[in-house]
């Protein structure tokens, strides 16, 4: 697996991990996980506290919002790829103490077969994570932990106490226009917690910031 690049969103937890395709007349190959890679290498050193336990894959069609989701016992963190289309990934910090509590960054993943490179984003665990799909897409996500659902939150995406100051303003943009349209969504995830319910709640205990 060839790692060109490694480097931090608006919250620095939050990764985005580009690696090499290889193209030639047939198409193209490339490795998109490879263990002596993701743990050997000085830049992926945050990740080598984590084992990888379960692998998901979605499709969804176009303006489909799933999220902003959260797990523990056990805790989840993922591990993000768009395999075809353009969608849109959030991370929202949930931690207790963290200095960028109730913020929330997002990047755009895109793939086609054209491309040169394909990337990885990387949530650890103490982020509630959502996908908005801008066109039809297929997404993968590998999970530090096994999907438990007696132990699992959202926080509503349209809540009005998510901090979205440090978020692209770009992508903001295309994310709250993709709201005032017509939207798939859950009912359960709109009607998700907000930041305010979240701190009364007592799984919120379950989730603080440990500075390094």
């Amino acid at each position: 697996m060839l790692i060109t690049e490694v480097k931090s969103l608006e919250i620095s937890d939050i990764k985005i991990i580009k690696f090499k395709r290889f193209h030639d007349q047939r198409g193209y190959f490339t490795e998109t996980f490879r263990e002596d890679d993701f743990y050997g290498i000085t830049e992926m050193a945050f990740i080598r506290p984590f084992e990888f336990l379960q692998f998901n894959e979605t499709y969804s069609h176009k303006n489909t919002f799933r999220g902003l989701h959260f797990q523990w016992n056990p805790f989840m963190g993922k591990l993000v790829r768009c395999i075809s289309g353009h969608l849109i990934d959030m991370a929202l910090d949930i931690r207790k103490g963290s200095p960028t509590y109730g913020k929330i960054v997002a990047y755009e993943l895109k793939s086609s077969p054209k491309d040169t490179h394909s990337e990885w984003m990387w949530l650890p665990p103490g982020f509630a994570h959502g996908a908005l799909t801008l066109k039809e897409s297929y997404l993968q996500y590998l999970c530090t932990g096994t999907y438990n659902p007696k132990c699992e939150a959202a926080i509503a995406p349209i809540a009005d106490d998510i901090d979205w100051s440090i978020c692209n303003p770009k992508i903001e943009k295309k994310i709250k226009k993709a709201f005032d349209g017509d939207i798939l969504i859950k009912e359960r995830d709109l009607a998700g917690m907000t930041m305010a319910e979240w701190l009364k709640n007592k799984n919120s205990d379950k989730f603080i910031y440990l500075e390094e």
